[in-house]
């Protein structure tokens, strides 16, 4: 059993020498109101590549928990657990998400560490024997395009409500959350022009912009 476990680690440590492990996420986000996102989603439906399929659907539970790693400033360590309310047999989601590199100006996108990991449904008690923090959990019901290798979202946040879920929940505001994003190794600095230019071709029914979360906390 130690013989399989070094193996695979030599394997995840000779991947990640080959910088061949999509571990940094490009993203660039926007939102569109209610009454406008019918038009969005028929231009999308014009620029993507599933034109004759139409966009995937989804309807997701997702909950997200923090740890600390020391004392503050030190910033906490975040994990999002992600389920599919509408195909309930398909594996749990993990997901890492590193803190958003800004960059200079001149940077097109936001880019950050992450990575996901399949996991079984008791994720949620493993990682709470670690001591993570449940912070906040939602519902997410949208759309999903493919551009290449990118990936546009169109999707409205529900709160979680006292019910059974799908039914007791509200949305949260009047208005859908966009998302572009590529998921890449390291050094692929190139993606993010060509997800500028993307963006400019949903204009002006959605600005697409790097977003500072540290902004808009104070």
């Amino acid at each position: 059993m130690t013989n399989q476990i070094n193996t695979a680690m030599d394997s995840l440590s000779a991947a990640l020498k080959s910088n061949i492990i999509p571990n940094q996420e490009y993203l660039l986000q926007g939102s569109v109101l209610d009454s406008a996102v019918e038009v969005l989603l028929h231009r999308l439906r014009g620029l993507c590549d599933n034109v004759d399929s139409g966009p995937e659907s989804f309807h997701d539970h997702e909950m997200c928990f923090s740890i600390r790693r020391g004392s503050p400033p030190e910033q906490p360590l975040l994990l999002r657990v992600r389920r599919a309310l509408d195909y309930q047999e398909m594996p749990w989601q993990l997901r890492y998400i590193g803190q958003p590199e800004l960059g200079d100006k001149s940077r097109p996108t936001i880019v950050r560490s992450s990575i996901d990991i399949a996991t079984s449904s008791t994720v949620v008690e493993f990682l709470t024997e670690l001591g993570c923090r449940l912070d906040f959990e939602y519902i997410v019901r949208g759309y999903m395009f493919r551009k290449g290798r990118m990936k546009v979202t169109v999707s409205k946040i529900f709160k979680m409500g006292q019910g059974k879920l799908p039914e007791s929940v509200e949305p949260i505001s009047q208005s859908y959350l966009v998302e572009l994003s590529v998921l890449a190794p390291s050094g692929q600095d190139a993606i993010a022009e060509d997800m500028r230019i993307f963006a400019e071709q949903l204009k002006p029914l959605v600005q697409l912009e790097k977003i500072d979360y540290k902004r808009l906390a104070h």
